[in-house]
């Protein structure tokens, strides 16, 4: 669960051991193609969705690096050519879930990719400067205290839910926490599934904070921020050596989860470390 590279990473690493994959993805982001694409056809935004699909994807499938070509000119510019499949198929078959599941047909997607909502959302924010709009402003505002989301009521994605409700383990993470992980989890049926499933909850966290929404923030602050949104993991998995000034009040796990340059997560690395979560239960 989750949105932007995170969420991708993630599931290259959990399609590693996992029998049954879903991503459950964030859909408020309002910039760039995405933004531009929500705009004209009132679908809920497709780039985190495409970089999904395409990570869950058949790595022999020509779909799946052709969905990352991005036009260089013309009124297309900008667009990744996934992008506009999903947006093509919403059009054609009205049913934005049917279009992902038609779009994870040609890229031989492992799993199912679905958005945490149906409808296209604003992300709000309060933080350092006062109350912000929009994902990319909020993105770029400061320190954040708290996101919601507008519609406040957005319906759930049903079929994300039921994948909630039955799952052996719930990934959040890593990502951008206020604009990725917790937009897509703050969805109200989102949370209140997270809140009754029997699966392990784990938080990925991130490596370093992300400036400038987390800046100064260390394992207990991620963790305090998602239980003021009502997201409350069991265990957190972290890279040795991460910022732990404060105790989190959950279980911390450490495993190297970062890649040589320690500039990102390792799916070859972060696989192994979920996988042992589920086999011990967080």
């Amino acid at each position: 669960m989750g949105g932007g590279h995170g969420l991708a990473t993630t599931l290259r690493a959990v399609r590693r051991y996992a029998a049954a994959v879903t991503a459950v993805v964030s859909v408020a982001d309002d910039g760039g193609s995405s933004g531009r694409l929500r705009q004209a056809f009132g679908i809920p935004a497709p780039g985190d969705i495409r970089r999904c699909l395409v990570a869950l994807g058949d790595p022999s499938s020509a779909w799946a690096g052709y969905f990352e070509h991005r036009f260089d000119a013309g009124e297309l510019e900008g667009h990744p050519l996934g992008n506009l499949v999903i947006a093509g198929l919403a059009s054609a078959t009205g049913d934005f879930i049917a279009a992902l599941d038609e779009a994870g047909r040609l890229v031989g997607t492992r799993g199912r990719v679905l958005p945490a909502s149906t409808v296209p959302l604003v992300l709000k924010a309060d933080a350092a400067g006062g109350a912000v709009e929009g994902q990319v402003n909020v993105s770029s505002t400061g320190r954040i205290s708290s996101v919601s989301l507008v519609p406040p009521d957005a319906p759930a994605c049903e079929e994300a839910v039921a994948a909630i409700a039955e799952a052996d383990q719930v990934v959040l993470g890593p990502g951008s926490l206020f604009t990725s992980v917790l937009a897509a989890a703050i969805v109200p049926g989102v949370l209140d599934a997270l809140a009754r499933t029997s699966a392990n909850r784990v938080y990925v966290c991130n490596l370093r904070p992300q400036l400038p929404e987390t800046d100064g923030f260390d394992v207990a602050d991620h963790v305090r921020a998602l239980a003021h949104h009502g997201v409350h993991p069991d265990v957190v998995l972290c890279h040795p050596g991460g910022s732990r000034s404060d105790e989190p009040g959950v279980p911390v796990v450490e495993h190297p989860v970062a890649d040589d340059a320690g500039t990102a997560h390792d799916p070859a690395r972060l696989g192994p470390a979920l996988a042992g979560l589920v086999a011990r239960g967080g």
